[in-house]
């Protein structure tokens, strides 16, 4: 059963899907961090704060959000 695991993972197309999860990880990341920057920094616009404690908060949130899928997607 481990030979069948190991001949699967050295086929040529192995290393491109390789690539595109990691490739996919990444986007989605700035996706999430940027995301959350974003509407972060929409609620201190709108409420017209001097700092923008919300955007930095939200952003940090996004961070150990994207962290955590990562995480969990290098166990699968």
């Amino acid at each position: 059963m481990a030979e069948n695991e190991q001949n699967n993972n050295d086929s040529p197309g192995s290393g491109l899907q390789s690539y595109a999860k990691w490739t996919g990880l990444g986007i989605q990341m700035m996706v999430v961090i940027g995301g959350l920057g974003y509407l972060g920094y929409r609620i201190d616009k709108a409420n017209n704060h001097n700092i923008q404690w919300v955007a930095a908060t939200l952003a940090l949130a996004g961070v150990f959000i994207s962290l955590y899928l990562i995480i969990r997607a290098t166990k699968s």
